[in-house]
């Protein structure tokens, strides 16, 4: 065990904590109705709560287990059977090692949260988030992370695909999950509604901001000068996207916005989440930049031409974010092109298919749309029995 990289992996793993709560949940909360912010808060803490449970019962074990099978890991681990202090994962306690990437486990499922606030059933939300969580990101964790099929020795041979903090993993898992279900929701009854705290959306934003340093720093998994060059390409990714971003809104409509500026600060931390380890300052440069414009008109193209309702803009952003920074991997030649793409496909079919199943399956057991009387007078009041404010809107 190395006591420095131990106590860096400790903070790593509080600020990705931090990232779903608070930042998450008060980054979509802002941008929701306020006759709905709670429940946004409340989808984001009880996902941080149940996915905590079972990335301990079962999640760990399938992504990190020792089974030999390249598709997932097993169910050697579950529960931590047999786990002790001692036990080591590279240079740390493989129990800290465990509480690092159920962070991940947190925040994946619950970035899909953005695609379908406002409308959908609470009890959908917890079990599709369980199962899912289990049966498609787990396998994928194994498959990139863990030594699965796609690492290095798998099925693109020495040279596996590269994938330092998630690009592919967490962004482009949850972005294709959030589309999907937002077409299979369809679009809420009324889609004019303005963010109704612009304050919650950059708050929000800035502890996202903050807490990626744990994000892709601590995916180095090491107090080391790999650590700290992820963490300083993260920022200036993050900083160029905000620009680029907002520069490009006020080209195109003569204002640049809080909400669109902090938007594109999210948008170039995911793109540069898969490359963060693998990259310069000078690339990110480049990602950020480019982030910022891309998501942008992914957004438009998303909502104005595809007519499709992804609320607050998860595969958009998210999605091609994190789709974008995997292919400039290779593009910088940290990657090969057949690991990259391949992967990508691999990945996308996969979620696809298990994502369309698991919506099929669950809406039989339980509603996956509030009805309109209760998405009329919001989510607060009619399924929590709460509201956030004496006068909503």
């Amino acid at each position: 065990m190395n006591g420095a990289d131990t106590a860096w992996i400790i903070v790593a793993t509080a600020l990705v904590l931090f990232m779903t709560l608070p930042g998450l949940a008060l980054f979509y909360g802002g941008l929701v109705r306020a006759r709905n912010v709670l429940s946004v808060f409340m989808h984001c803490y009880a996902i941080a709560c149940l996915m905590s449970i079972l990335w301990f019962a079962f999640g760990y074990s399938i992504a990190f287990g020792g089974g030999t099978s390249g598709f997932w890991g097993g169910l050697d681990k579950m529960f931590l059977l047999g786990m002790t202090t001692e036990d080591l994962s590279g240079t740390l306690p493989e129990v800290l090692f465990f509480a690092f990437q159920m962070t991940f486990a947190i925040i994946t499922p619950a970035l899909i949260v953005g695609a379908y606030v406002e409308r959908v059933g609470f009890g959908f939300v917890l079990t599709f988030s369980g199962l899912w969580m289990l049966l498609c990101y787990a396998p994928v964790v194994h498959w990139i992370w863990g030594g699965g099929m796609l690492a290095d020795g798998g099925i693109f041979g020495d040279t596996g695909v590269k994938d330092f903090a998630g690009g592919i993993v967490v962004h482009e898992t949850a972005g294709l999950a959030a589309l999907i279900l937002a077409v299979f929701l369809g679009p809420r009854r009324n889609t004019n509604t303005p963010p109704h705290n612009p304050g919650y959306v950059m708050i929000g934003a800035a502890m996202l901001w903050v807490g990626w340093f744990g994000f892709n720093g601590g995916s180095q998994l090491a107090a080391d000068g790999g650590a700290a060059l992820a963490l300083t390409v993260t920022h200036i990714s993050a900083a160029t996207a905000s620009l680029s971003w907002a520069l490009w809104e006020k080209i195109k409509f003569g204002k640049a916005s809080l909400v669109g500026m902090v938007t594109g600060t999210i948008a170039g931390l995911a793109s540069i989440t898969p490359a963060s380890g693998f990259v310069g300052p000078i690339e990110a440069l480049i990602i950020g930049a480019v982030a910022g414009i891309l998501c942008q008109e992914a957004v438009n193209f998303i909502r104005n031409k595809l007519k499709i309702d992804d609320t607050l803009d998860v595969f958009a952003v998210h999605g091609v974010g994190g789709i974008f920074g995997t292919i400039m991997i290779a593009v910088f030649g940290a990657g090969s092109w057949a690991a990259q793409l391949g992967s990508l496909v691999i990945v996308g079919v996969f979620t696809t298919v298990v994502t369309v199943v698991l919506i099929l399956v669950v809406r039989a057991i339980t509603p996956l749309r509030v009805d309109e009387e209760t998405e009329h007078n919001g989510l607060d009041i009619a399924v929590h029995g709460e509201r956030a404010y004496d006068h909503v809107s």
